[in-house]
């Protein structure tokens, strides 16, 4: 199983390299359809029924004694950021691959069990996480993904035309409901919790809920030498004052309710060295695991940015492009990676995911449970990402314990 994992690993590594060392695979990119190709093939190799939805959504199953009964699921996803990392998501699709090949070589479980590669889980190329299961678990806003656009101006239905998908038709991806009995998530911890505690895994109590939204100051665009100091209204000043009012919003709360804000991406307008920046349009969040701490948080800033409009002129706008809600992960499955670690002797802790995952969205159709894997340095969404094989190892043995226990149990 350990070898299966460090084979497929590898493989996968190679599809969408970086001459750093990375991964760039961003959704529906040619170097994703080659490694979810790739993936297909090996869940067939393995014995598993293969099926895409109408977004891609890949999955594998194992069939069960009764082929009628609710499936317990597990996987991820296999595209990145940008020179992103080689285990943030494919891990789980790996170790969920790993899981079922084990369990199709053992006598037939009551419950059909599933390993489902998610499509577009980064928010890279739509500025819009968790896409693929947004839309299987029925939480997709169709209309809104209709209008979509990626950072070169392609539309999400014309890039599912270019791979043979059809917009029209991605409400039949959507699961019923009953599909699943249960749902676990292996990922890499992608902070240093799990090595600044010097244990392998952690079991998932929470995932926190992420505000994020466009937020667009208007300036006046004018000859940077001819024009003075005084009376300047200058939009990326402006901007600069709104990411550190974020931060320091996420500062005050950060304590008791792990609140966490970043401005990860700014555009000026026009964006030459002599003229005054007219315009700037900042990519903003704040995540936290409290929803009323949270609200509250990004009230504040909403109140910090009108008052920076005031004071420097410049009209602010602000598109709310995502508005997750902090979700527990269900008790029962927490209990059972608990005690599949126990009965291991793996040491673990209980942690907050202060990431989103398409665990997120399964978690409103079935109950779900996330497990994390140690990463070195603390290091995700980076080409130095790396998890030990012994911690894989780790994690890939109470995957594959709590899901033939989920299966088996009536």
């Amino acid at each position: 199983m350990n070898d299966f994992i460090a084979s497929l690993l590898e493989e996968i590594s190679r599809i969408g390299r970086t001459p750093s060392g990375g991964a760039n695979r961003l959704g529906f990119s040619p170097d994703d359809q080659r490694v979810r190709k790739l993936f297909a093939e090996r869940m067939r190799a393995c014995g598993l029924e293969v099926s895409a939805d109408a977004f891609g959504n890949l999955t594998g199953r194992l069939p069960g004694l009764n082929p009628s009964a609710p499936a317990v699921a597990t996987g991820s996803h296999l595209d990145t950021v940008p020179n992103g990392g080689h285990y943030d998501g494919v891990l789980g699709c790996v170790a969920g691959l790993a899981a079922l090949r084990e369990l199709a070589r053992r006598p037939p479980l009551p419950h059909p069990v599933e390993v489902i590669a998610f499509q577009i889980e980064e928010s890279s190329r739509f500025s819009n996480s968790t896409m693929g299961s947004k839309i299987l678990t029925g939480r997709a806003d169709f209309e809104a993904l209709r209008q979509a656009k990626d950072f070169m101006g392609h539309s999400l239905p014309e890039l599912l035309a270019e791979v043979g998908l059809d917009f029209e038709k991605l409400p039949t991806a959507v699961r019923k409901p009953g599909t699943y009995k249960a749902f676990i998530e292996m990922h890499i911890d992608q902070g240093p919790v799990l090595e600044n505690a010097g244990v392998p895994l952690g079991v998932v109590t929470h995932i926190v809920g992420a505000i994020r939204a466009r937020v667009t100051f208007k300036g006046v665009a004018m000859h940077a030498g001819g024009t003075p100091m005084a009376g300047r209204r200058d939009a990326l000043l402006a901007g600069a004052e709104a990411a550190l009012a974020l931060n320091a919003v996420a500062v005050r709360h950060s304590g008791r309710y792990s609140m966490v804000g970043t401005t990860g991406n700014v555009r000026v307008s026009p964006g030459a060295i002599n003229v005054i920046p007219g315009e700037v349009e900042l990519a903003c969040e704040l995540r936290g695991t409290d929803l009323t701490t949270l609200r509250a948080g990004w009230k504040e800033f909403e109140t910090a940015l009108a008052g920076i409009a005031a004071a420097r002129g410049t009209p602010v706008s602000i598109a709310v492009t995502e508005n997750g809600v902090p979700l527990p992960m269900h008790p029962d499955i927490q209990q059972c990676l608990r005690q599949h670690c126990r009965a291991r002797g793996i040491p673990f802790i209980e942690m907050a995911s202060g990431a989103g995952h398409d665990a997120l969205n399964m978690a409103h159709v079935t109950p779900t449970g996330m497990l994390f894997v140690r990463v070195r340095g603390g290091l995700s969404h980076h080409p130095d990402e790396y998890a030990a094989p012994e911690d894989i190892a780790a994690g890939s043995a109470v995957l594959l314990d709590s899901l033939a226990e989920l299966a088996e149990q009536p």
